[in-house]
């Protein structure tokens, strides 16, 4: 191999690893919502230890009725599917189907919402306050 084509190869091996750096740092996913309010009810709530105790209860419950709400949406996702399959247009079949998703995500939602305000009340008012914000930036973040 010549110089001149080790040097191309060379030049071209760099920069393709240099799109990929770039390109990770410019179109990483996002971190999820709700990622930032837990860092923070975490790391800058300064918790004492019954609050912590009382937090790590509240998760454990929420994480299995989570579960279960997001296994009742696959399994609804699948019967969607199958309308679909089964219709080939937006007929009553899709419709039910879709109707039942969204139940269970108004489900999820209004679970997650019960979650936060449970933890809401275990702050102080100082915490409440930081909590607070938080809630409104993680509910915000696309707008600002």
């Amino acid at each position: 191999m010549s110089t001149r084509t080790f040097l191309i190869v060379f030049a071209a091996f760099v920069a393709a690893v240099g799109g990929v750096l770039l390109g990770r740092e410019l179109f990483a996913p996002s971190r999820p919502p709700g990622s930032e309010l837990h860092r923070i009810v975490h790391d800058e709530l300064a918790l004492n230890p019954t609050q912590d105790a009382q937090l790590t209860e509240l998760e454990r419950a929420f994480a299995v009725k989570r579960r279960a709400l997001e296994e009742e949406m696959r399994a609804d996702n699948a019967r969607l599917a199958a309308a679909i399959e089964a219709e080939h247009g937006y007929g009553p079949r899709v419709a039910q189907a879709v109707d039942r998703s969204h139940a269970a995500m108004g489900e999820l939602q209004k679970e997650t919402l019960a979650h936060m305000f449970a933890m809401r009340q275990i702050l102080r008012p100082d915490q409440a306050e930081k909590f607070d914000r938080a809630v409104v930036k993680a509910l915000t973040q696309d707008r600002q």
